[in-house]
């Protein structure tokens, strides 16, 4: 039986991986499957630089404002659906184009990872939740140092999962992952990490900080704030509305808030370079020149994928 294509378009925030993803699909006949952990989320929109309506060019988009951000996404519920998305994709006769920036969602879809949430120790995470970030992420640095790298101290959710399972198996959640590196991919994969220089990359980082702040990220996030969402929420832990809501609460002024968020951006943007850079089947395209970017990809797509 033959394997379902799939077209993988990661790399960091603002790279500008909506634009490409745009173009492959026009020519490929693709649909967009959304790999961000934040744009489930309804009406937050600017914080996530969520593509708008008028934007998609009528290319059916999945996985965004699917949820609210009261409830909680999780790796788990993106590999059930965007499986069952690309079957139904496929079944169109339209090719399934993900495109994203959380690489722990790619990597789980593109290799088959399975869970169930039996497997969570429900004990031991209400003992772990009750800890400090800080104390978190030192204990995740003794005990599994690969993983305290890639995870940051304010991701609070993957350090706690991180925990768990090294707790639970005496195993590092790094060599599960290294062990699924080696699995082959249920797919007929073609996986495409776009990137630039960095210096570019961080002023684009910049620009865009700014421009969220223009177009009214601290209103969205006081409308969401008095919807009753709080910075215990997944959805508020998101970069963008954990800094503005600590700015609300009045934990700091509006230009220290943007500062850090600009700075925690940029932090961000690195590490996910950082996994990128591990995944052994990863293509790192680079945005310049960016006059033969589609075709580059699309040579790329012909070489890897039956399409």
């Amino acid at each position: 039986m033959s394997k379902r294509p799939l077209i993988i378009l990661a790399g960091p925030t603002a790279v500008g991986k909506t634009a490409l993803s745009l173009e492959l699909a026009k020519v490929l006949g693709g649909e967009i499957i959304s790999a961000d952990s934040m744009q489930v989320y309804r009406r937050m929109d600017i914080g996530t630089a969520k593509i708008r309506p008028e934007e998609m060019q009528e290319i059916p988009h999945h996985l965004i404002d699917v949820c609210e951000p009261t409830e909680e996404w999780n790796v788990m519920r993106f590999v059930k659906e965007a499986s069952l998305l690309i079957e139904e994709i496929c079944q169109r006769g339209h090719v399934p184009i993900l495109t994203g920036g959380t690489g722990f969602y790619i990597h789980a879809l593109a290799y088959g990872a399975e869970f169930s949430e039996e497997e969570t120790n429900s004990g031991l995470r209400r003992e772990l939740e009750q800890l400090p970030s800080e104390e978190l992420h030192v204990r995740l640095q003794a005990l599994d140092p690969v993983s305290a790298e890639l995870i940051h101290m304010n991701n609070r959710k993957r350090v706690i999962r991180a925990l768990e399972y090294v707790l639970d198996t005496g195993e590092p959640i790094s060599s599960l992952n290294q062990r699924l590196k080696k699995k082959e991919s249920p797919y007929d994969l073609c996986y495409l990490v776009l990137d630039m220089p960095r210096e570019r990359l961080y002023e684009r980082i910049d620009r865009r900080v700014d421009l969220m702040m223009s177009t009214g990220l601290v209103e969205e996030v006081r409308g969401l704030r008095e919807e009753g969402c709080h910075k215990d929420m997944v959805s508020m832990k998101g970069l963008g509305y954990k800094e503005i809501l600590a700015y609300l609460e009045g934990e700091c002024a509006l230009e220290e808030a943007v500062t850090i968020l600009k700075r925690d951006t940029r932090h961000f943007a690195k590490r996910q370079l950082t996994w990128w850079r591990g995944e052994d089947d990863a293509v790192i395209l680079l945005k310049e020149p960016e006059e033969t970017l589609v075709e580059r990809a699309l040579q790329e797509i012909r070489i890897r994928c039956k399409i």
